[in-house]
């Protein structure tokens, strides 16, 4: 029987208190439910994660071919990089991951999806700064792949205008995205994660860098409110072929 609440792992970071939580939640008849928070703020929860699995989907249904080869900006609790090694066609996937302790609990099957990520030769679970890695103008061999790739997805800040560390900034700009553009196959796909509404300025800004862009809104139930929650998925193309 499990405990009705545990904090599996506290660490302090870079960036803060860094916590890892399992607890059954009466609300939702006793689902176990893991967390990831920073500070008092919450990061990440296994109850919704619609969002995550949709970034990869929506992102490389655009894609054709085989042999695809993907970036991940955000490990969290690794729903998005399942969905992303789902696809037949996906040949490699760096997860990039500045908390060192997100990367060992997946090591370590503290969470449930990491025995996946971890038996899979395709994965490669990176630890590093994704914005660092995306403002630079390095192409280099990094964990069996090399540049340009067909895909990288984003799921770290909350928004394009509400970032998790004010350094995060620079890379919603057009030099910021013009950078990651560079990493990308003609024809790749940019994908991003939002908690807000689409924002029309931060569209126009990709549409500008990447020649295309459309965002999506998904809706999922919220047992919480007895409604629907949303969240947007962008999905920038980069033009040529």
């Amino acid at each position: 029987m499990p405990l009705d609440f545990e904090e599996l792992d506290y660490q302090e970071t870079h960036l803060g208190a860094l916590s890892l939580r399992r607890r059954a939640d009466p609300r939702l008849g006793g689902e176990i439910v893991y967390e990831i928070k920073l500070g008092d703020e919450f990061l990440m929860s296994s109850r919704f994660t619609t969002g995550e699995t949709q970034l990869a989907t929506l992102a490389l249904a655009g894609l054709a071919g085989s042999d695809l080869d993907v970036v991940v900006g955000g490990l969290g609790l690794g729903h998005t990089a399942v969905a992303v090694l789902k696809h037949p066609s996906v040949r490699s996937l760096r997860v990039i991951e500045v908390m060192e302790p997100v990367i060992e609990w997946h090591r370590r099957g503290l969470v449930p999806l990491g025995g996946a990520l971890t038996a899979d030769p395709r994965c490669t679970l990176v630890h590093a700064d994704f914005f660092e890695w995306a403002l630079t103008g390095e192409r280099r061999e990094d964990g069996g792949s090399s540049w340009p790739v067909h895909a990288v997805l984003l799921d770290i800040d909350h928004s394009p205008s509400h970032w998790l560390v004010p350094g995060n900034r620079a890379f919603y700009s057009d030099d910021g995205l013009r950078r990651l553009a560079e990493k990308l196959h003609p024809g790749g796909v940019f994908g991003m994660w939002s908690d807000d509404p689409p924002d029309s300025e931060f569209t126009g800004l990709l549409l500008s860098v990447f020649g295309s862009c459309e965002p999506r809104v998904v809706t999922f139930p919220n047992p919480y409110t007895g409604d629907e929650s949303a969240c947007t998925i962008y999905l920038a193309r980069r033009c040529g072929r």
